[in-house]
C-alpha cells in the first residue's frame, strides 16, 4: 500500500534509522501491517555480532513505533512537514519470543487501542514467517514541533 518514498513522507527517519521498508495493510484509525527486510549489509551487524548475527531487540521495538507513526500521521491526515511528530511515549508488556537474523523479513502488526489528548496507545506484534518474534504495548505522543 505504501512503498518507501510514501513511507519517508510520513515519517522524519532516514538512513540509518528508517525501519520500514514497507507498508502492505493500513486502515485509518484502526491498524496497520508494515515489514522490514533484514540484509546482512545492515551496519549494526558489525557490532552485533559480527560473528553470530541478530538484529537487535531495541531496534525491532523502533520499527514498530515506526509503524504507529505512519498510522498515526495517516489518520491524522498529518506529516511530519506539517510541524508535528509522533514521540515514543512509553512502552508495556514488551517479550521477545525469538532472534531476527540477516535474511528474514519482519512484519509489524500494529493495533490502535485508543488515542486521547495526542497521546495513542497501540498493540503490535512482530512475525517472520508466521511466527511470533515480539510483543509489546507501545504510546506516541503527538506533538507540535518548533
Amino acid at each position: 500500500m505504501l512503498d518507501i518514498l510514501e513511507i519517508r513522507k510520513y515519517l522524519p527517519h532516514r538512513y540509518p534509522f528508517l525501519m520500514i521498508d514497507r507498508v502492505v495493510e493500513l486502515i485509518e484509525g484502526e491498524s496497520i501491517t508494515a515489514y522490514k527486510n533484514v540484509s546482512i549489509n545492515e551496519e549494526i551487524f558489525q557490532g552485533h555480532f559480527p560473528h553470530f548475527p541478530v538484529f537487535p531487540g531495541v531496534l525491532l521495538i523502533e520499527a514498530m513505533a515506526q509503524a504507529c507513526g505512519v498510522l498515526g500521521f495517516k489518520t491524522a491526515n498529518k506529516t511530519p512537514e506539517d510541524g508535528s511528530i509522533y514521540l515514543f511515549a512509553g512502552i508495556d508488556g514488551v517479550r521477545f519470543k525469538r532472534q531476527v537474523v540477516p535474511g528474514d523479513r519482519v512484519y509489524f502488526e500494529c493495533k490502535v487501542v485508543s488515542a486521547k489528548r495526542g497521546i495513542w496507545k497501540f498493540d503490535c506484534v512482530a512475525k517472520v514467517d508466521g511466527e511470533l518474534v515480539t510483543s509489546a504495548t507501545i504510546m506516541c505522543a503527538d506533538r507540535v514541533v518548533g
